[in-house]
């Protein structure tokens, strides 16, 4: 089996993920902020630390204002349901994904699409004309699950901060591939998954939130918190505030052994090797009658996200056909992702994605490079 399907989640996990949930499991098991006995102590401790570990990863400066939650859509949907409302007005590019605009749409909030390129890069020149009275927030997907662009971030929070527009980056495909500093972006909110490339494990991610937006942030779910239980109100203090119930301990233990390994390789590092793998795979789609590749040719704004489209065969058989002849696993369609795809010519034929991850080889994509041309009829 040839993964490359890591813009969906990353396989192989980092090291020790599933050992340090078993070890949750089998010999800690019980819950947090409830109880002073020892293993209660240890699961918060470890708790604890995943923050820091967090907050200390994306140069955000106070772990108790790293909120965890069921992933990054939940962490979207926090920041969208908990600061607009009917009336407000928001940014999005074209390329955003369904976690951003699903949301917006549910709430009937009014958004305009700053329109990108064919190669997904969004016009910066577009946006200011845009900014109106009542635009409360920018909402941008750092890169694109679809091509792999990576946006000007830097250059949208420069003017998020000089129109007092909130600015909530998705960072879904860029978290661990590529640096992001929240500081520097001038971020009100991030939003990262642990399983992606972050290499932890599935059903938790963070939201990470500036002191301001703290003070705005209304909590979707009440209950409790094991803090202030003589009050039938919510704490008004972070994190409690906005996590109540039970939180996702295995998956804590799991995603901070990943945070363990994601800081030992080093994201720099890391960055060359997936640029590498991306810029030798790019040179072999190009060389390949049949197949066209979409999105950008460069490699200096873009992660290992790579489409292609099929000339002479649908990309939904060619996948079954990777797959089944060749034991190559992507993923075909429009990955929750209908405008970018109409931004890029592929709505609503799709594209066959690979995508690379921390353990892709060159001999992997070699191998996959083989699979498209023969399979380019």
């Amino acid at each position: 089996m040839l993964y490359f399907d890591n813009a969906a989640t990353s396989l192989p996990k980092a090291p020790l993920v599933g050992e340090r949930m078993k070890y949750y499991i089998e010999n800690i098991g019980v819950n947090i902020n409830r109880s002073v006995y020892a293993p209660a102590q240890e699961a918060g401790l470890e708790t604890l630390e995943l923050r820091e570990k967090l907050s200390s990863y994306f140069h955000h400066d106070d772990a108790t204002r790293v909120i965890f939650t069921s992933g990054n859509t939940a962490a979207l949907n926090m920041a969208i349901k908990g600061c607009l409302k009917k009336g407000d007005h928001v940014l999005v590019s074209s390329m955003e994904h369904n976690a951003v605009m699903r949301p917006l749409v549910q709430l009937g909030i009014e958004f305009d699409r700053v329109p990108s390129d064919l190669c997904g890069r969004m016009d910066l020149s577009a946006i200011k004309p845009l900014i109106r009275e009542n635009t409360k927030m920018f909402l941008l997907c750092h890169a694109s699950n679809v091509c792999g662009t990576v946006q000007d971030a830097k250059a949208v929070g420069e003017l998020c901060k000089l129109h007092d527009i909130d600015f909530v980056l998705d960072a879904a495909q860029s978290a661990g591939h590529i640096a992001v500093d929240f500081a520097e972006l001038q971020l009100s909110a991030l939003s990262v998954p642990a399983h992606k490339g972050l290499l932890g494990p599935q059903g938790i991610g963070a939201l990470l939130i500036s002191q301001e937006l703290a003070s705005r942030l209304d909590p979707l779910i009440a209950g409790g918190t094991g803090s202030m239980s003589d009050s039938e109100e919510l704490p008004p203090y972070l994190p409690d505030r906005f996590e109540p119930g039970t939180p996702n301990l295995p998956a804590i233990y799991g995603w901070s052994a990943a945070m363990d390994y994601v800081n030992r390789i080093g994201v720099e590092d890391r960055r060359k090797q997936e640029t590498e793998l991306t810029e030798y795979f790019i040179r072999g789609v190009e060389n390949i009658d049949g197949i066209r590749l979409i999105g950008s040719k460069r490699t200096d704004d873009r992660v290992g996200v790579i489409a292609v489209d099929y000339v002479n065969l649908d990309n939904a058989e060619a996948a079954d056909i990777l797959e089944q002849r060749y034991g190559i696993l992507t993923r075909c369609g429009l990955h929750c992702a209908p405008s970018a795809h109409k931004t890029l010519g592929t709505f609503p034929r799709g594209v066959v994605r690979f995508s690379i991850g921390h353990m892709t080889t060159k001999a992997e994509i070699d191998a996959a490079l083989t699979a498209l041309k023969e399979t380019a009829v």
